[in-house]
């Protein structure tokens, strides 16, 4: 566990140390958008090396011309994060501010409700930064340096453009460790919430633990995907591994499947999952098994099971290049599994959040294992995250999830 970090001394532009790229450097790319500047990339002296973990600079290119305010951390491959290509930005509460209300404005234009992610990260204009709202409590997490020392500014513009009560933050992640950060959650603003959130999404009502729960309690990137498979559960039998706390296989029941089973390594996830069904009065369709799922999904071959759509949406197993071997081959090997327990003319959905994987990676993985499994596929529909967690053209690595559904 590393020390917490302190506040800025300034941030005022004149008052900014000035960082510079390496004649190597892609500058272009920068001016064109792309957020990261890698520490390869940089001249890094003695004075640029001693600058602390989430400092701001002014960023110049090897000709001495200025790009913008940007976020250090000499301690991270990524070492610098831009953060306003205006070099006058001053990054205060205001500041915050404006991009908090931007990204309001564009998810009021597009859901009814304030249960959706209302900060993806370098998209919306803050780098590394995440922020879920559950109706009037909102969870942050600050996954760079320059996030965490800012994190009184934040929450303060956060409560301020958007009326939440609570805030809390949540320290957990393997990319907070990759810059350097502590893993200690707690609370920003007001309480924390003494039981599970109600979340209603497609329908269904799902329970979200934002305190001890994964990540921040609940996924909003699949609800596309969720409703898009609901939609063809109408009198089904679904199958919903790696249902963590039933996404598919609540919002499936909310739309009129005939039954769902839930399987998912987490005892704690499937109660939440169980106490959602219960909220919807569907408890008497639904089931859960849980366990490692490859384990299940083959006790279910070996019992004869079946079922009608049956969809798994893993975690990352392909977190990054040096997994993406083994990733695709845990996919492959999904797929497999749970092609053969598809129904003549059933859907197989298969998902995927890694980041190192692509598209055409992932699909070949899949269609693989379908092949292994002895079934023929078409693909119906290919699904990614919903708008909420918009993309950043520039970089790959905001587009991390995909979604197949065959018919087999």
């Amino acid at each position: 566990m590393t020390t917490p970090l302190s506040p800025p001394a300034s941030t005022d532009p004149s008052d900014l140390p000035v960082v510079r790229l390496l004649p190597k450097a892609n500058a272009r790319a920068i001016r064109h958008g792309f957020p990261w500047v890698y520490a390869n990339e940089m001249v890094t002296d003695r004075r640029t090396k001693a600058l602390a973990p989430g400092s701001l600079a002014l960023l110049e290119d090897s000709a001495r011309q200025v790009m913008g305010v940007v976020a250090v951390n000499p301690a991270s491959k990524i070492f610098c994060r831009m953060l306003d290509q205006n070099a006058e930005a001053v990054v205060n509460q205001n500041w915050f501010e404006a991009h908090i209300n931007r990204a309001v404005q564009l998810r009021d234009q597009m859901y009814d409700a304030p249960y959706y992610r209302l900060i993806h990260a370098e998209a919306d204009g803050l780098p590394g930064v995440v922020i879920d709202r559950f109706g009037d409590t909102a969870v942050i997490q600050a996954n760079a340096a320059w996030a965490d020392v800012h994190i009184d500014a934040l929450t303060a513009a956060l409560v301020e453009q958007t009326g939440v009560r609570h805030v809390l933050k949540n320290a957990s992640g393997r990319t907070r460790s990759l810059e350097g950060l502590d893993d200690v959650s707690g609370v920003l603003h007001g309480e924390a919430p003494s039981a599970p959130v109600q979340v209603p999404m497609n329908g269904a009502i799902y329970m979200a633990d934002l305190t001890g729960g994964q990540k921040t309690g609940l996924f909003y990137d699949q609800r596309p995907n969720h409703a898009f498979a609901a939609n063809l559960t109408k009198g089904k039998r679904v199958l919903d591994v790696f249902a963590h706390v039933g996404g598919f296989s609540l919002a499936a029941l909310a739309n009129g499947a005939s039954s769902a089973v839930a399987v998912d390594g987490s005892a704690p996830a499937l109660e939440l999952a169980q106490q959602g069904a219960e909220a919807m009065g569907v408890s008497d369709r639904f089931a859960t098994r849980q366990g490692d799922a490859f384990d299940i999904l083959t006790a279910l071959r070996a019992e004869g099971e079946e079922f009608d759509v049956v969809i798994c949406d893993p975690p990352a197993f392909a977190p990054g290049k040096p997994a993406l071997e083994a990733g695709l081959r845990a996919y492959e090997r999904v797929a497999r599994l749970a092609a053969q327990l598809v129904a003549e003319n059933g859907v197989l959905g298969l998902c995927s959040c890694s980041h190192a994987a692509d598209l055409t990676q992932f699909r070949t993985a899949s269609v693989r294992g379908i092949g292994r499994a002895g079934r023929r596929a078409a693909l119906l529909h290919t699904g990614f995250a919903g708008p909420d967690h918009p993309q950043l053209p520039q970089l790959a690595e905001t587009g991390y999830l995909k979604s197949l559904f065959f018919r087999l």
